[in-house]
């Protein structure tokens, strides 16, 4: 059936960790088709398919599951709400117009509710808030309304109350619609308001008929007047102002039990928004202008890749939403990023782990290509003859790493392609191999992402790798001017070596060579010999063997033999030379400092600016953030953030973050040099 994007909707479910995202999907699932549920625990849910997931009895990937109901599809994306995963997180909403936040009620508000909220209103997306585990001991709804109000604002508005008896959550009463429904031991059913509920009922009543009032001016002025607001008014006020980010509908319910499943997915139909609601999409065409793309079928053919997943049978797998047009198989389309051209050789839709083979998708739905391994996570998709490209995202930096060590050497190329595939499915981790210390890299967003992404290496590939400390990577220079003498002369008989130079050695702001030679001394033919044995000198200081910087050498004087001198000599004299004036340069250790952009709640400040202080810190900017958060601007010392990551979640309770970029060397302070000089003198030994 073809779906047009008014009868679409791409719903989000973000939350904490175990908050029963994949358990609610499970719950529409089962109660729109009529099957039984899987469970987590059973490790038979449609949504956390993979063997990791099964496993670890969580989602560590954006899974998609279609609802079809009364003519309409629902595409639910079941988003990890782990940290290590929040790559996932900002990926989807790129691609969706709404989203349920999931409140797990017997623990209440966690960080992980806090930042998807952030997100979710930073990116200006409409979303529900669904309380999940409302059947855990029945917990205080007033107690919980009270937490949603005072973290997330008085826009969020009950549209349920729950009901309970005997300690138990027994169902709930649909404050719009003045309806109760009851829980009888399999499925919610119709039952009356009873009389001792009406009171708090008709209060939540009036409340949410004042939030539809205050969506419109002429509303305002009915209500004000005691005028009622007639059911079209409340349902049409109630859509507008959910779809403005004006009101957060709220839905006590249990995912176990089914309760306030059905009243969910008429809520996702009729609050949220189409995926051809709010803005249209807004790229850049061929010449750098702005262009914009409606969702609708008629407009020329524009998507986008949200995720990329490979998977040991099928390959690569590419989730693309659908911006405008429509995307048929056997389509050659446009990729800007890569500008190329290239034909689409699969497409399909998607539930779970189960791909089906189409001709053709729609625009606003949600698609799998496969078989086009070109395609990446953030790539456009556009028609040949009207190009767009959409802004690609912008992941989190990785912050921890860790060097890799592969127990046989013959899997040292296994190894590499299977990084090159995780880092396709996961954008917030890097590899990189570090020439200096002759170690690979694994960065990644903690200890424990990087844990993950080894035991699925070793998994799904049968690599077995081990960890090391990484090793920063220090430089040496010079701090004041010296003069070194070089000679390499050697002669056995026959033709010798005879090279023989004085040069000068100075602090500079770059590498550079100069000659001030006269009387022709040297002939000009050596010269670049004498310069190339500089550069090759500069590889290795003699303080703790790391590279030197910052220095200029001056060729001043020399000899030359007319037929013993030749290139490598006068190269060999020139490392020479720059040995003999290196010590007397007084030279010094040199460090790599990051500039690295923290991100926490106010009440953490003073915590983190102690920590920050007692790791050499230098603080360049604090800025105000929406949502009573704090952007920390501070140039760092790379040694100084090897734990960090750990450090900043303890004094944060896990909500802080940070992102991290190379931004100069300093000398390292004369307490720690020597320090420094002896622990890398030994490594460089080895």
């Amino acid at each position: 059936m073809i779906y047009e994007a008014k009868n679409i909707r791409n719903v989000a479910l973000f939350g904490h960790q175990g908050s029963g995202k994949t358990s609610l999907v499970e719950s529409l699932y089962s109660a729109v088709n009529k099957t039984e549920k899987g469970a987590i625990e059973k490790g038979n849910t449609i949504s956390d398919y993979q063997k990791e997931e099964k496993k670890r009895l969580s989602s560590i990937s954006t899974s998609v599951v279609p609802l079809f109901y009364n003519d309409y599809k629902i595409n639910l994306l079941d988003v990890p709400g782990n940290d290590d995963f929040v790559g996932e997180e900002i990926a989807v909403t790129h691609s969706i117009k709404g989203a349920i936040l999931m409140i797990d009620a017997s623990s209440g508000i966690q960080v992980g509710t806090i930042k998807a909220f952030k997100l979710l209103r930073r990116r200006g997306i409409p979303f529900l808030i669904y309380v999940n585990k409302m059947d855990k001991g029945f917990p205080n709804y007033e107690e919980i309304l009270d937490q949603i109000n005072k973290t997330f604002g008085k826009m969020c508005i009950p549209f349920t109350l729950p009901l309970g008896h005997a300690d138990s959550f027994d169902g709930f009463i649909n404050c719009v619609e003045l309806k109760g429904r009851k829980y009888n031991g399999k499925e919610c059913v119709d039952d009356v308001i009873y009389e001792d509920k009406k009171p708090k009922v008709f209060e939540l009543y009036n409340r949410i008929c004042e939030a539809v009032a205050l969506t419109d001016d002429k509303l305002l002025d009915k209500f004000f007047s005691g005028e009622a607001l007639t059911n079209k008014e409340i349902h049409e006020g109630l859509r507008k102002g959910v779809l403005n980010a004006e009101i957060y509908p709220i839905i006590f319910g249990s995912a176990l039990n089914n309760i306030g499943i059905n009243t969910l997915i008429t809520m996702l139909i009729n609050y949220l928004p189409a995926p051809n609601d709010l803005k249209p999409y807004v790229g850049l065409d061929d010449s750098g202008k702005e262009v914009s793309r409606k969702t609708e079928s008629s407009e020329p053919f524009s998507a986008y890749v949200f995720k990329t997943l490979i998977d040991q049978y099928l390959g690569q797998i590419n989730f693309v939403k659908v911006d405008s047009g429509v995307l048929t198989a056997g389509q050659e389309v446009y990729v800007p990023n890569i500008n190329k051209t290239v034909k689409i050789a699969s497409l399909n839709t998607i539930c779970g782990n189960n791909l089906t083979a189409v001709d053709s998708v729609q625009a606003g739905d949600i698609c799998a290509i496969t078989k086009t391994p070109d395609l990446e996570t953030s790539f456009t998709l556009c028609d040949k003859d009207n190009h767009i490209k959409y802004k690609e995202i912008s992941f989190p930096t990785a912050v921890f790493y860790k060097a890799l060590v592969t127990s046989d050497k013959k899997d040292d190329d296994k190894l590499s392609s299977a990084l090159s595939k995780v880092i396709k499915e996961d954008k917030t981790i890097e590899v990189k191999r570090n020439t200096e210390t002759k170690q690979l890299l694994l960065g990644g967003l903690s200890e424990t992402h990087i844990n993950f992404v080894l035991s699925k290496i070793k998994s799904t590939y049968g690599i077995d790798v081990k960890t090391e400390e990484p090793k920063v990577c220090y430089r040496e220079t010079i701090t004041k001017e010296a003069t070194g003498n070089g000679r390499y002369i050697k002669q056995s008989g026959g033709s010798g070596f005879y090279g023989v130079v004085e040069m000068k050695f100075e602090p500079s702001d770059k590498i550079e060579f100069a000659e001030e030679i006269f009387g022709g001394a040297v002939p000009k033919n050596y010269f670049p010999s004498i310069e190339k044995g500089f550069y090759e000198a500069l590889n290795e200081g003699l303080l703790a063997g790391f590279p030197v910087i910052n220095c200029k050498a001056t060729l001043l004087d020399g000899k030359y033999h007319p037929v013993d001198s030749n290139e490598l000599a006068f190269k060999m004299a020139s490392i020479l030379a720059f040995k003999d004036a290196y010590m007397k340069a007084n030279p010094t250790i040199l460090e790599p400092i990051l500039t690295v952009n923290i991100y926490i709640d106010n009440k953490y400040l003073g915590d983190v600016m102690n920590d920050l202080n007692s790791r050499r810190g230098r603080i360049q900017n604090i800025v105000d953030k929406e949502n009573e958060t704090t952007m920390i601007e501070v140039l760092l010392p790379e040694a100084e953030t090897l734990d960090y990551v750990t450090k900043l979640k303890v004094l944060t309770q896990g909500s802080g973050y940070f992102n991290r970029a190379f931004n100069s060397y300093e000398e390292v302070p004369h307490q720690l040099r020597d320090k420094v000089i002896k622990e890398n003198s030994l490594l460089n030994n080895k």
